[in-house]
């Protein structure tokens, strides 16, 4: 079966908002084993939203429509559903006692417009909002279910996942699953060749790339008449990914991100860190800490941006940023060395660069980066030259450093 989605609302146009009902609704109805071929951002306009609602129940088996079911005038999401299909609407009082009993609640008296949300389509579906006051609703016409549910998240994502989704998988006769193959230290161009013969043949499951900063995921997705069908069709692809890959693929959790994987492998180990940052200033130690359960691991973090901070605190030698400067292989190396014996930590990840957009010159161009790792004494420095403005050059230089971390730590012991 198809589904539409159709996410109303001016401020989406505008970029006011950022449209995350449209991701999360994509991806689950994607679960649920639905093709979605379309997806439409309209304004708060009857006439556009008529002309797109009746588009889509033309060409697709299911029509979600999110937002625009609020009291205001510029609300018209219902009252233009309700025309497309040709159904009047009606005072429902059941959803005008919800409404009421929702005001009484929190002490207050609702608006003469409120009202407006109980007029309810006949033959409608009513879906109880247990976070606001708009009803979802679903309409049946003969060869289309068009679904309505209110635009705040908080308010639509617990009514979809509630009531939206039992509906609609008695209409779906199969289901999608995936699971995504996470890569770190290999870049997305060499990935994808590596993958080249598996994406040709494909059929079900079907392989897909996604280039993240430092990262590849490969998402390997089987539709088939269960869950534990499509993961059997899964599992031999995952296996062949990790075959090829090896130790690049950091994890296949859901959820689980290349920090927290770093972490894992840190108390598996045994082994604490710290963070000597002068270009990122605290970035690397700010993803690392994010990690719940870090404390385990993480001593503490420096961030010495100044050669006279580098000196001070991580002992880099004078001698050295005079002959080779801040950014250079050798500071790189001292830091590291420094952060270890000061933060008394097993491991100590440093990195010094020129983030830009000036300071560059023809031996040393914005973007080159120092990143070094040092495991109890041995320490391993890589050069970078990163691409992009300054939040790109120190995001991909982050990244990097934690595959570092991860690959020395891999090796140890």
């Amino acid at each position: 079966m198809t589904v539409e989605l159709v996410c109303v609302g001016t401020e989406l146009l505008l970029g006011n908002i950022v449209n995350t009902n449209g991701a999360y609704l994509a991806e689950k109805c994607a679960e649920l084993g639905l093709s979605s071929y379309f997806q439409t951002v309209v304004g708060d306009n009857e006439e556009r939203l008529g002309e797109t609602l009746s588009q889509a129940v033309k060409r697709s088996d299911i029509v979600i429509v999110c937002g625009g079911l609020g009291p205001t005038e510029d609300d018209l999401t219902k009252e233009t559903a309700a025309r497309v299909l040709g159904k009047e609407l009606k005072l429902s009082e059941q959803v005008k006692e919800t409404i009421e009993a929702y005001f009484q609640k929190r002490g207050r008296k609702a608006a003469q417009n409120n009202w407006k949300q109980a007029m309810v389509p006949e033959g409608a579906l009513v879906l109880e909002n247990k976070n606001g006051t708009a009803p979802g609703l679903i309409l049946e016409a003969q060869d289309c279910r068009v679904i309505l549910l209110p635009g705040p998240p908080g308010e639509m994502i617990p009514m979809f996942e509630e009531q939206a989704v039992p509906y609609l998988r008695r209409l779906s006769p199969e289901v999608i699953c995936s699971k995504t193959v996470k890569i770190c230290g290999i870049p997305e161009s060499q990935a994808e060749i590596m993958v080249k013969d598996l994406i040709d043949t494909q059929t079900n499951p079907t392989i897909a790339t996604y280039a993240k900063t430092g990262e590849v995921h490969i998402r390997v997705t089987a539709r088939a008449s269960g869950k534990k069908e499509a993961q059997a069709l899964i599992k031999p692809v995952v296996k062949e990914l990790k075959r090829r890959f090896g130790h690049a693929v950091y994890s296949t959790k859901a959820g689980c991100t290349l920090e927290q994987a770093v972490v894992e492998l840190l108390k598996k180990k045994g082994l604490t860190v710290t963070c000597a940052e002068s270009c990122t200033g605290g970035m690397l130690s700010a993803r690392l800490v994010n990690v719940p359960g870090v404390s385990d691991v993480y001593r503490t973090g420096f961030v010495t941006y100044s050669n006279e901070a580098k000196h001070e605190f991580l002992k880099v030698k004078k001698s050295t940023l005079k002959k080779h400067g801040a950014v250079s292989a050798e500071t790189a190396a001292q830091m590291a060395l420094g952060a270890a014996r000061s933060g008394k930590a097993d491991v100590a990840a440093a990195l010094t660069g020129i983030a830009g957009p000036e300071g560059g010159t023809s031996k040393k161009p914005v973007g080159l980066v120092y990143i070094a790792c040092s495991v109890r004494g041995k320490v391993i420095v890589k050069r970078y030259v990163f691409t992009g403005n300054r939040q790109k050059v120190r995001e991909a230089a982050v990244a990097s450093a934690l595959t570092l971390i991860r690959d020395c730590i891999r090796c140890y012991g």
